[in-house]
């Protein structure tokens, strides 16, 4: 079968003097598939948009700022992914310096500074545990979050197929 994706981006703030990670708690509309969850920022690419192009536009249009330092840490494959099943693949960013100061919320939710020891903590959690008090993830997350975060330069490269809300398994490569 072949695989027809939404690509997408992912994006992970991380303000290093604070050592704390900016996030998004999507509580703003009852009918987003991400609805209670908190995630990093990003979203689908337009057409005739790069992979970058999408980053810079999702992160301005979400946070109001401009990046200046992004590595790609890594790509995920998602599939029959959420409510709706989609297939998605995913570049996923660390962004460590940008222009600006974010907005404290958008139209999907409110934008929050989470300490990144307490991300990475969230992420020990047992991954058929779905909340986290205070930091409600996607189970998968907690299978590549670290990877974002863990100072190895090589990028991972990940398949991580749902069934809806739950991942059956998380396989990367690293490059």
């Amino acid at each position: 079968m072949t695989f027809t994706p939404i690509v997408g981006t992912l994006a992970y703030l991380l303000d290093q003097q604070s050592d704390r990670v900016l996030m998004i708690r999507r509580d703003a509309r009852p009918d987003d598939d991400h609805f209670g969850k908190v995630n990093g920022l990003g979203g689908k690419l337009e057409a005739d948009e790069d992979v970058v192009a999408s980053l810079f536009r999702e992160i301005r249009e979400e946070a109001g700022v401009e990046l200046t330092t992004v590595a790609l840490r890594g790509t995920i494959t998602w599939s029959n992914f959420g409510p709706k099943g989609e297939a998605w693949l995913g570049f996923v960013f660390l962004a460590t310096a940008w222009e600006g100061t974010p907005f404290a919320s958008n139209p999907e939710g409110t934008l929050e500074w989470v300490e990144r020891q307490r991300l990475l903590a969230a992420c020990e959690e047992d991954s058929t545990h779905q909340d986290t008090p205070g930091l409600p993830m996607w189970a998968g997350d907690r299978h590549f979050v670290p990877l974002v975060f863990d100072g190895d330069a090589r990028q991972f490269h990940g398949t991580m197929p749902y069934d809806g809300e739950r991942p059956l398994s998380w396989t990367y490569h690293r490059l």
